[in-house]
C-alpha cells in the first residue's frame, strides 16, 4: 500500500492546529478563572527624593570652573485609579506630585566669581502603569512588581541667594520644562478588610534634568526622582 507524500504533511497540519486550540482552551480556562475586572482607586503619600548633580569645566589660564546642586527630601502625593483584570495582571493610572528645596552652586578660579542660592522645586507627573502581581487576588498579602511611562512638568523657583560675588552667571528666577518620564517600582497590597488594602510602594522615575542644565557649568546627569509611599486602596 502506498501512502501519498501529502498525507504525512496533512496530518502535521492537524496536529498543530489541534496543538493550537489546547493551548487556545487553557488561556481562555485561564483567564475566565478570574475574568471579573475590579476597579480600585487609591492615596499614598510619603517622602521623595532626588539625584544630586554636579559640572565641571575648564577655564582659560588653566583654572576650573565647578558647579553643583544638593536637594533635600520632600514631601510626596500619588492619586490612582485602576482596575485588576486578572488575578495577576492590573492596569493603572497616575497622577503623582512632588516637592523639593535645592542649594545650587557654582563658583571659578579666575575672576572670583561664584553663587549659592536655594531654589523650590516641584514635579506634577501623568503616568499608565502596567502591575504584575506573583499571588492571585485572593490572597491577603500580594506583593507586584510595576513599570509605565508618561509625561512629567517641572517648576522651579528662586528662594534666596545666599552668597554671591563676581559676574555669576545665576540660573533664570523661574524655569520650567515638561518632558517623557519612565517609571518603575515595587509594592506591596497587604488586606485590611474586603474591600480595603494598606499599600507601600518605592518607586523611581526617570526623565531629563532641567536642573542641571541650568546649572553653570552644566551638570552631565539626568535626573532620578525616589519615592517611599504608604496610603490605602479601596476596590469597587
Amino acid at each position: 500500500m502506498t501512502i501519498p507524500h501529502n498525507f504525512s504533511s496533512h496530518l502535521t497540519h492537524r496536529s498543530q492546529v489541534r496543538l493550537w486550540l489546547v493551548v487556545a482552551s487553557f488561556l481562555a480556562l485561564t483567564f475566565s478563572s478570574s475574568a471579573e475586572i475590579i476597579p480600585y482607586a487609591g492615596a499614598i503619600g510619603g517622602v521623595a527624593t532626588l539625584s544630586a548633580d554636579a559640572g565641571s569645566q575648564p577655564s582659560s589660564g588653566g583654572g576650573l570652573n565647578l558647579s553643583s546642586y544638593a536637594p533635600a527630601n520632600g514631601g510626596a502625593l500619588n492619586l490612582f485609579a485602576g482596575a485588576h483584570v486578572h488575578d495577576y495582571f492590573s492596569l493603572q493610572a497616575n497622577y503623582i506630585w512632588n516637592s523639593n528645596r535645592l542649594r545650587l552652586n557654582s563658583a571659578s578660579s579666575s575672576g572670583g566669581t561664584f553663587y549659592q542660592e536655594d531654589r523650590n522645586s516641584s514635579h506634577q507627573a501623568a503616568i499608565f502603569d502596567f502591575l504584575l502581581y506573583f499571588r492571585r487576588r485572593s490572597s491577603r498579602i500580594r506583593p507586584y512588581l510595576g513599570t509605565g511611562g508618561g509625561v512629567v512638568h517641572l517648576s522651579s523657583s528662586q528662594d534666596r541667594i545666599l552668597a554671591s560675588g563676581g559676574t555669576a552667571a545665576f540660573p533664570p528666577v523661574r524655569f520650567s520644562s515638561t518632558g517623557p518620564v519612565f517609571r518603575s517600582h515595587v509594592g506591596i497590597d497587604l488586606r485590611l478588610a474586603s474591600k480595603l488594602d494598606f499599600r507601600y510602594s518605592f518607586s523611581e522615575m526617570i526623565g531629563s534634568n532641567e536642573i542641571s542644565r541650568h546649572l553653570s557649568p552644566p551638570g552631565p546627569r539626568g535626573l532620578e526622582n525616589f519615592q517611599n509611599l504608604f496610603g490605602f486602596v479601596v476596590r469597587f
